[in-house]
């Protein structure tokens, strides 16, 4: 029953002030629009960062042989010295925290050939280790490399998914097909999946070409490996597996286990951290947007108070008939979460459809898909509720708290 009263008194009121009525729900969608779709900006541009960092793999380190900066037992100083392929054997043997690992052997300006067609790239010598650290997945119907053809030294090739479509062809399945590299045959095994990749140390991977790094040093005939990429077993242990790599180098290489220029290292756990910016920007442009919205805020409580004013009479003859304050104040509480409501819902199903239409653009893999969390969902209603609650409790506790001989005077 008080529900259809207060129910009726909003048509009323809507009906009598309609230009106040549209200008409180104009600010209200326009503050809740704002919101909606900065959050969604800010969480696609985290979400693509992350996939495109992330391209390379996750949590690994790749490792370089470097010089030494100290002398160390009878060796001078500048000492350079390089790493063999047994040295990934000796650490997967000697450092118990490493989950993968491979050495990487890597040659550019390799003319890759399908019949007629052709292109210049790069051949990366690898082990099978591979596939899993640096995200490299087989598409549908192929493989990637395996222990079976490093130990035959097979002629199987691996191939990113930019270079199958420009030499091999787009609609052409690749896997089975022959590929020429510098005129030597192989057999191709596997495309890569297509993935997003905005960081590298040779390269993109949808560019190359990979074959087992036995067969490289076979062809080639390459002694060192240009570098090696490893993993450990979870992050608790990811220092840990790095301390313990550079205590077994130095041993084996004689250099000083507190020479950190004796290996150049790019550890992706460390520039993982650089994600906190854009975390840190998300949330940046989101309180941007909820400000917005407070101002909105702020002046559906004005207009709630003017309401007040102009109905102070009205709201004495109630009282004075015996209604209670909580019906008072329930009253214009309900009005205006109900203008929250209709402006906030107006404006989550503009911003809804401009997510949808930026959907429909290609620009994924330049700023991200915008697009709103669970979390942000519940925000935004959160804050609308906040909103409303505030605008209309203050206004609503000086009605009820009205004497009605004074209102009756007004």
């Amino acid at each position: 029953m008080k529900l259809a009263l207060y129910f009726k008194q909003f048509i009323h009121d809507l009906k009598s002030q309609k230009l106040r009525a549209f200008l409180t729900i104009s600010g209200l969608a326009w503050g809740t629009v704002t919101v909606i779709c900065l959050l969604a900006v800010g969480y696609g541009l985290q979400r693509n960062q992350e996939k495109q960092m992330k391209g390379m793999g996750e949590d690994i380190v790749i490792m370089w042989a470097s010089r030494t900066s100290q002398p160390y037992m009878g060796y001078p100083k500048g000492r350079w010295f390089g790493f063999k392929m047994d040295d990934v054997a000796y650490l997967r043997e000697n450092v118990s925290e490493i989950k993968y690992i491979t050495g990487e052997m890597v040659r550019g300006n390799v003319e890759a050939r399908y019949g007629r067609r052709s292109k210049l790239v790069q051949v990366s010598g690898v082990e099978p280790d591979f596939e899993k650290m640096r995200n490299t997945i087989p598409d549908w119907g192929g493989r990637f490399l395996n222990d079976r053809d490093l130990a035959d030294k097979r002629r199987v090739v691996f191939i990113g998914n930019d270079l199958k479509d420009e030499v091999i062809g787009e609609d052409t399945d690749a896997v089975g097909r022959p590929l020429l590299l510098n005129g030597v045959p192989f057999t191709v095994i596997g495309v890569m999946k297509p993935k997003q990749q905005n960081s590298s140390y040779s390269g993109r991977d949808k560019d190359k070409a990979m074959i087992p790094i036995t067969t490289y040093a076979s062809i080639y005939g390459d002694r060192y490996l240009n570098n090696i990429v490893y993993m450990a077993n979870d992050l608790t242990v990811h220092q840990r597996a790095r301390d313990r790599v550079q205590e077994v180098l130095s041993q084996k290489y004689k250099f000083d286990p507190d020479d950190t220029e004796a290996l150049a290292v790019w550890d992706t756990v460390e520039g993982s951290r650089f994600m906190l910016f854009f975390v840190a920007m998300r949330w940046f442009v989101g309180f941007v947007g909820f400000m917005t919205l407070m101002i909105g805020g702020i002046g559906l409580a004005n207009i709630m108070y003017v309401v007040v004013e102009e109905r102070t009479r009205e709201v004495g003859i109630k009282m004075a008939l015996g209604a209670k304050k909580g019906f008072v104040l329930l009253g214009f509480i309900f009005e205006t979460v109900l203008l929250t409501i209709i402006g906030g819902g107006i404006g989550y199903a503009i911003a809804a459809l401009f997510i949808w239409v930026a959907g429909k653009f290609d620009i994924g893999d330049i700023i991200g898909t915008p697009m709103l969390s669970t979390a942000d969902r519940i925000i935004v209603v959160a804050i609308l509720g906040l909103i409303s609650l505030l605008a209309a409790y203050f206004p609503a506790r000086k009605a009820a708290n009205m004497d009605p001989v004074q209102a009756l005077k007004v």
